[in-house]
């Protein structure tokens, strides 16, 4: 089966490739990415030779290159997206561009392909702020709050209204916080990691208390293959690995495992319209496809921070140039001018 994988030079969407690889010997694969500053061929660099793989440099808001790209596709997964709430907040227009514009293209080149299946991979995010009890479920309403979250959401409905209106066979999955290799240092995991490793600050928002339920990257790709190959089409699919932790939690345990002081933690001003907690009820995935996720969240997380520390020259190419200036635009003020690095004890 020939499967278009846009964003695939992304963070999920290169694991999920090379799931597909590993495990499908029939399988081709079609990769649009645009490499944008988060997409990085470096992470697929194993699998770049495989006959089944094919990389093609592009936007997925240009018509003529994903009518090119979509030739012959039996599947289309969209990860393409501008994903980085921070980021939103500075240029929303850039994510309207990607994430709405982009998703629209992919979902009129797919209609007249006709091809079997579209999945939209989206984000619990696109439900907004939880209360301290209870879950996301499928039907829950929709309340954005950042500029992020609603291009997401109305990417969402664009793809089931093509479904309504046009039968496209699309299905929307909808997954908590995912980590693992090879994501990119902005995102609160890797950031905290390589700033530990480089006894640097770790700015966390707020009181800290902020909750997000966590899932292993492989756990997400397992859960996206068997919706592919056997979701109701016009269906939304929660994938949650029911692993909360607060952003405090989360960033005591990363300092344990690596064996630093937590006077590396700085609280810093919160992000306007920061969402209080996320919680997916993952129960219709599993009562479908009998889908468990594989990977303990202690286990994962210690293997995700032991490859940051063993990959020193990936993050560190990663974290130069326009990174940097990001990085002082997000947080210099934030952290007051405080010196940013420490010395371990």
């Amino acid at each position: 089966m020939k499967i278009l994988v846009t964003g695939g030079a992304g963070f999920i969407g290169s694991n999920f490739i090379r799931y597909l690889l590993a495990r499908h010997a029939a399988d081709e694969v079609v990769n649009l990415d645009a490499l944008k500053y988060s997409g990085n061929l470096e992470t697929l660099a194993d699998i770049a030779d495989d006959p089944r793989y094919r990389f093609v440099h592009g936007d997925i808001a240009d018509a003529e290159i994903v009518c090119e790209a979509m030739q012959g596709a039996a599947v289309v997964v969209n990860f393409a997206a501008e994903s980085h709430v921070d980021r939103s907040i500075e240029d929303p227009e850039a994510f309207l561009h990607t994430n709405v514009d982009g998703t629209l293209v992919l979902l009129q080149a797919a209609r007249r392909a006709g091809v079997q299946c579209f999945v939209q991979v989206s984000t619990d995010e696109v439900y907004g702020s939880l209360g301290p009890s209870g879950c996301f479920v499928e039907s829950s309403p929709l309340r954005p709050s950042s500029p992020y979250a609603a291009s997401k959401a109305a990417a969402d409905l664009l793809a089931l209204s093509f479904w309504t209106t046009y039968h496209l066979p699309v299905v929307v999955t909808r997954c908590s916080n995912n980590f693992g290799p090879y994501q990119f240092p902005e995102k609160v995991i890797p950031l905290f990691v390589t700033n530990a490793l480089a006894d640097e600050l770790l700015p966390l928002y707020g009181d800290g208390m902020n909750v997000r339920d966590w899932i292993y990257v492989e756990d997400h790709c397992a859960a996206l293959d068997l919706v592919l190959r056997g979701g109701r089409t016009g269906e939304i699919y929660n994938i949650g690995a029911s692993s909360e932790r607060s952003n405090r939690e989360l960033t005591e345990l990363i300092l344990s495992i690596l064996d630093k002081p937590l006077s590396l933690i700085r609280y810093v001003s919160d992000r306007p319209g920061h969402d209080r907690r996320y919680a997916l009820d993952a129960t219709k995935m599993r009562a479908e496809f009998d889908w468990r996720p594989l990977h303990t969240f202690d286990d994962a997380l210690r293997r995700t921070v032991l490859w940051y520390r063993d990959h020193p020259t990936w993050w560190q190419r990663v974290k130069s140039g326009e990174y940097r200036t990001y990085y002082q635009r997000m947080y210099g003020v934030r952290l007051g001018g405080v010196q940013q690095r420490r010395s371990a004890p």
